[in-house]
């Protein structure tokens, strides 16, 4: 006598092989899609006109501005940085408006903000030795400006918020959405490449200002030496060794001359140390 076919017999569980069928399409689609978002946000960073950066900064450098305070310091800081925006290519300056924001606090690490602004810490300050190696450091902060990466990070955080909190008017969405930036910026970390990309440019910059690059190793030479807390630069930078290397085979490269080195100037050479 026939049995009669159970539920289980018609529809037997899957096996292993193609669980792991399902799992890797699955994969693929999540990675596929990673991809694709990471294709459109460095495709839209450079499409961003600076009127909306500067609204983007208008959400963001308000809570450095309060931590910052005029001073001696921020406009000596603001006068170096001058000297090399005077140095970049005509396009990198058209509707810009590049500033330092002097935060007197021990944290040893450099910002680029959207908006146009750089935030330097009293603790980075305190680590530099001489004008040319903290011209190296603006310099490079420019470079971050200049290959747009200080949007890359913050356009990942806050694209998918804003766009909700925007379509259904949810004004509370939006505030935290722009602590969401603050908090982003903050933390956010360059890629190897993006630092190494940043540094070169600082490199033309201090040849171009200097007509030598004496000092463009130094800070970064010192900070693989150092550690502790208070170094965030160490936390959100690549190793500096393995960029020092990089500087000195891009100098090197380059033939570039390396001269005296100029004392930095006496508002900076005058913090507490």
């Amino acid at each position: 006598m026939s049995g009669t076919a159970t539920s289980s017999d018609r529809n037997p569980p899957p096996n292993n092989r193609q669980l792991l069928i399902v799992l890797g399409l699955f994969i693929g689609f999540i990675v596929g899609v990673i991809w694709l978002l990471g294709l459109f946000i460095n495709s839209l960073v450079w499409v961003i006109p600076p009127s909306v950066e500067r609204q983007l900064g208008a959400v963001i450098v308000p809570a450095y501005e309060r931590l910052a305070k005029p001073s001696p310091a921020q406009d000596t800081l603001n006068q170096l940085l001058d000297r090399l925006e005077a140095k970049l290519p005509s396009e990198q300056r058209q509707e810009r408006d590049y500033r330092v924001l002097y935060v007197p606090d021990n944290t040893v690490n450099a910002l680029a903000l959207p908006g146009d602004r750089i935030i330097i810490y009293a603790g980075l300050l305190k680590q530099t030795e001489s004008e040319n190696e903290l011209m190296m450091v603006l310099g490079h902060e420019l470079g971050h400006f200049a290959h747009r990466d200080h949007l890359r990070a913050l356009v990942r955080q806050l694209l998918l918020p804003i766009a909700i909190a925007t379509v259904f008017g949810d004004a509370a969405g939006l505030s935290s959405a722009a602590a969401t930036g603050v908090q982003a910026v903050s933390s956010s970390r360059f890629s190897q490449s993006q630092e190494s990309e940043a540094d070169e440019f600082g490199l033309t910059l201090l040849q171009q200002t200097y007509g030598h690059v004496a000092g463009a190793t130094d800070f970064f030479a010192r900070m693989s030496r150092k550690s502790g807390a208070g170094f965030d630069f160490l936390t959100s930078h690549p190793a500096p060794g393995r960029r020092v290397k990089e500087l000195q085979r891009l100098i090197e490269q380059g033939n570039y001359p390396v001269k005296e080195r100029l004392a930095l100037p006496e508002t900076l050479a005058n913090l507490e140390k």
